[in-house]
């Protein structure tokens, strides 16, 4: 993509110092393209030539865009990885210490109550925690409404880019 800024060629990049911008030298009276428009430092023969330069810019724009969100994501999504298998790793070890309070206790209880007691009086609590995280874990699932307002938004933006947008 080759940009031109007010001062520089556009295409060789070298500063333009006022003597032939314009197309003669400064105050010979000529002047390149009368009836043209002139932006950036170039003339524009044509309508077309700035709806090109538009939309090869805009393509340019969001493959920039797009790289860089792929980038992100990549990155986002490496640490992401790293975090769950640590997490995982410490949600293992936590059953563990789960399982051998559970045996503490199970033996603990076993010497007043017997053995087979204490281990259904174990087993009745973890089923009581249990059924309580389960009606728990299914409140919080039932309030799950997915995305709307990013829906929403997407489905504005062909209304958006055919000038077809209601105003809020």
């Amino acid at each position: 993509m080759t940009q031109s800024y007010p001062g520089t060629h556009p295409h060789s990049g070298e500063t333009d110092t006022g003597a032939t911008s314009m197309g003669g030298a400064v105050g010979d009276g000529s002047r390149q393209g009368e009836g043209s428009s002139s932006v950036g430092g170039r003339s524009l023969s044509s309508l077309g030539e700035l709806i090109g330069d538009i939309s090869k810019d805009l393509s340019t724009l969001i493959q920039q865009e797009t790289a860089l969100a792929k980038a992100e994501l990549s990155a986002s999504a490496k640490r992401g990885g790293k975090g769950a298998g640590l997490l995982g790793g410490a949600g293992v070890a936590g059953h563990f210490v789960l399982l051998f309070l559970s045996i503490a206790l199970w033996w603990g209880l076993g010497n007043l109550t017997g053995y087979a007691w204490s281990a259904l009086i174990v087993a009745l609590l973890w089923a009581v925690v249990a059924a309580v995280l389960a009606v728990l874990g299914r409140k919080e699932l039932d309030q799950i409404k997915g995305i709307p307002q990013t829906t929403a938004a997407a489905k504005e933006i062909p209304d958006a880019l055919k000038g077809n947008e209601e105003s809020r």
